[in-house]
C-alpha cells in the first residue's frame, strides 16, 4: 500500500449529455442536480475532502455554465481545459491536459461517477492501492450486481491480486468501470492525435497485464440517463444515503 495521493485530477465535463436528454438541451450535464447538488459538485467535493489539490475541467457543451458554476469554488483549485473549439474525447482531453496536469499520477473522473459510499474512503483507498512499479492505471471498479442504473453486460474480470482483464465478447463480467481512476501521464505523451477515446488505453493496459482495478466500497449509482436519476433519487428518498 502506498502513502501517495494524486495531487490532481482530471475531471471530464465537456461531453454532449446526449443520453441524458431533454435534461441537457438547456443544462450542460454537469450541473444536472441531484440528490440536492450538481453532479459536479458531488466528484469535486470527494476530491476536496481527499485532499486533491487541483480540478483540471475540461469544457465544450454550455461551457460558459460550467465556468460560471466553478468560479467561487475554493477546493480543489479549478483550471478550465477549454474545448469549445473543437470536442477532444476523453483521450484527447487528457492529452490537450497535460501541460496543466504535470509529470505525476493523476485522478480521473467523469462528472457522473456517483455512489452512496460505504464505511471507507474510497478515493483514499485507490491511492493507498496505487502502485507504480506494477500498474500503469487503476480503474475504482464496483460490482454489476451492485449497482444501479448500469445496462450493460459489464466491462471487467479481477483477479485475487486486482489485476483486471477485458470482458470477453458474448460473456459478462462482473465488475464495472465507475468513472474513477488514477493514471500516468506518460501513457499519453507521445500522442499526435487531437481527438481520441480513453477506452482503448485501459484496455492495451490489460493486455500487458498492467491494468488493476479497487474494489468500491458503497453503491454505484450511473447516472447517465434521466430514467437513473429518477431511480437514485428514488434510492436516497428511501433513506440509503
Amino acid at each position: 500500500m502506498s502513502s501517495f495521493l494524486p495531487a490532481k485530477a482530471m475531471v471530464f465535463a465537456a461531453g454532449l449529455g446526449t443520453r441524458m436528454r431533454p435534461l441537457t438541451d438547456r443544462v450542460p450535464k454537469p450541473l444536472i442536480v441531484i440528490a440536492g447538488k450538481p453532479l459536479i459538485d458531488h466528484v469535486l467535493d470527494r476530491f476536496a475532502m481527499a485532499g486533491v489539490d487541483t480540478a483540471i475541467v475540461n469544457v465544450h457543451y454550455l461551457a460558459g455554465q460550467i465556468e460560471a458554476h466553478l468560479a467561487a469554488r475554493k477546493a480543489p483549485q479549478i483550471v478550465i481545459s477549454d474545448e469549445r473549439e473543437k470536442l477532444l474525447d476523453q483521450g484527447g482531453g487528457i492529452a490537450k491536459a497535460l501541460p496543466l496536469l504535470g509529470s505525476e499520477p493523476f485522478f480521473l473522473a467523469n462528472t457522473d461517477a456517483f455512489w452512496i459510499a460505504g464505511p471507507a474512503d474510497n478515493l483514499g483507498r485507490l491511492a493507498a492501492t496505487w502502485d507504480p512499479e506494477k500498474m500503469d492505471i487503476l480503474l475504482l471498479v464496483a460490482a454489476a450486481t451492485a449497482s444501479v442504473g448500469v445496462d450493460s453486460p459489464g466491462d471487467f474480470n479481477m483477479a485475487p491480486d486486482g489485476r483486471l482483464t477485458r470482458r470477453p465478447e458474448r460473456e459478462i463480467a462482473p465488475f464495472v468501470y465507475t468513472g474513477v481512476g488514477i493514471v500516468k501521464p506518460g501513457l499519453f505523451e507521445r500522442e499526435t492525435r487531437d481527438i481520441f477515446p480513453l477506452a482503448p488505453f485501459f484496455f492495451e493496459a490489460a493486455k500487458t497485464g498492467r491494468l488493476f482495478g479497487q474494489r468500491l466500497d458503497g453503491l454505484w449509482l450511473h447516472a447517465g440517463t434521466p430514467q437513473a436519476i429518477e431511480d437514485v433519487e428514488r434510492i436516497i428518498a428511501r433513506g440509503v444515503m
